[in-house]
């Protein structure tokens, strides 16, 4: 643990190898504001497009108010070694210039593959340094919405119907509307968030251009069934350094007609492209099993520290659509939002999530690896 005089050293990881590389860059420039300078010393730590990881925190003005946080490339790389005493350090390259860093905890702020599903957290892990959010499992089975499914099923939690095709058993049109008995449906890539390839198909042609789209960004998709009159509602899920979980305030998200659905476009580059509704208008006996089903897959899908879970409500029908271990943190984003709603500052969202980063850490630390 870190002793109580001193300013916990958080290492603020963004950037990263995936589509979403721009939204963890706004992510992670609302998460260092809302990080108490009187409490915590950050070191910026940025993960170039090409997969290098670099120190930002010269020349890095993204704490006076910059939409996003940059990633020079003229910054010094590093990497990451096992460390001691729980700690993860930080070397720059560069032969006789190295230097050493040390971080008490690491802010995975990734969105998508290769920061989001598991494999950072693994790294991480290996390192023995605490770290917020989800850990390997609950990461990997978040971010991949056909093994989240399947799971949800078995546990019957209601879902959208869906079929899965794969660069390997590919699905057509004809098939997956007689599967879901729906000519409207959705493509989306498994793996994959922030609607990133996403498209809405009701014809042949439609649906060709909709895989082609998907299949660039993973190599299995998922056909959803288009859900009539579908609101689309939003719930934070927040777990405590005690282990207790609790669901937020609910938001609703209302597209504006001209996007159809929450696009990527309408979410990043159209200021207009959606209105967010919090609290969201349900009677309050669905409210509560929206907010009792967030919770339950939370749980169900081996979810830590915090998750987004997003919802389709028809009429009376509530279906979990999705789960996102590391949900948006920018200015417009969800999940923030919905907590400042139910009563908690950014601030002490930061406090909360990183208190129960060390808690774990310091629960597995006790556990044994000897026979």
């Amino acid at each position: 643990m870190v002793e109580e005089h001193r300013k916990i050293t958080v290492g603020l990881l963004f950037g990263g190898r995936s589509a979403e590389h721009d939204v963890s860059r706004a992510s992670a420039a609302n998460v260092l504001r809302a990080l108490s300078p009187d409490r915590y010393e950050v070191f910026l730590i940025g993960i170039a497009r090409d997969g290098r990881w670099l120190a930002c925190d010269t020349g890095n003005g993204a704490g006076t108010g910059a939409a996003a946080l940059a990633i020079p490339e003229e910054a010094q790389r590093i990497a990451l070694v096992p460390g001691g005493g729980g700690s993860l350090m930080l070397f720059d390259g560069g032969g006789s210039t190295n230097r050493e860093r040390r971080v008490d905890v690491v802010f995975p702020v990734l969105h998508g593959p290769n920061g989001e599903d598991g494999t950072v957290q693994g790294a991480l892990e290996l390192a023995g340094v605490p770290f917020v959010g989800s850990g390997v499992t609950g990461s990997a089975i978040g971010m991949d919405k056909d093994v989240a499914k399947r799971l949800m099923r078995d546990a019957g939690v209601p879902f959208v119907p869906f079929v899965r095709s794969t660069t390997s058993a590919m699905v057509d049109y004809a098939a997956a509307v007689a599967a879901l008995g729906s000519t409207d449906v959705f493509v989306k890539p498994a793996n994959m968030g922030s609607s990133v390839g996403v498209s809405r198909a009701r014809s042949d042609e439609e649906f060709a251009k909709a895989c082609e789209l998907a299949f660039r960004y993973d190599q299995k998709v998922l056909i959803e069934k288009a859900v009539d009159g579908a609101r689309e509602i939003e719930c934070s899920v927040l777990e405590g350094a005690d282990g207790h979980i609790r669901a937020s305030e609910l938001g609703e998200i209302v597209p504006a007609s001209k996007h159809g659905f929450y696009s990527y476009q309408a979410k990043y580059l159209d200021a207009d492209g959606a209105a967010l509704q919090i609290p969201a208008d349900l009677p309050p006996e669905q409210a509560l099993r929206v907010r009792e089903l967030a919770v339950e897959t939370f749980r169900l899908l081996g979810c830590e520290g915090m998750a987004r879970v997003d919802f389709f409500v028809s009429g009376e029908e509530v279906f979990v659509n999705e789960v996102n271990t590391l949900p948006g943190f920018t200015q417009i984003s969800m999940y923030p939002k919905l907590w400042e709603a139910s009563g908690l500052s950014q601030a002490d969202l930061m406090d909360t999530l990183i208190a129960h980063a060390f808690a774990r850490h310091q629960r597995r630390s006790g556990l044994s690896f000897e026979r």
